[in-house]
């Protein structure tokens, strides 16, 4: 999605959106065509990160980087 949509998705103004990506919370946009666009799959995991729901990762399942469980 382009960036109106992507902030309008996370009822962000442009602006908001774009300094939540400058600071890394939010993804990088990839090139389509000439235009920067958003995945909606990468905005949905980053939320995800930032409030804590995510799944946890395949290094924190395997056990064999100091967790345990």
């Amino acid at each position: 999605m382009k960036r109106a949509s992507a902030a309008a998705y996370l009822e962000l103004s442009p602006a908001e959106f774009e300094r939540e990506v400058a600071a890394g919370r939010l993804p990088q946009p990839f090139r389509l065509g000439n235009h920067e666009h958003w995945s909606k799959d990468a905005i949905d995991k980053a939320i995800a990160r930032l409030s804590g729901e995510q799944v946890a990762s395949w290094r924190d399942r395997s056990g064999l980087y100091g967790q345990t469980g």
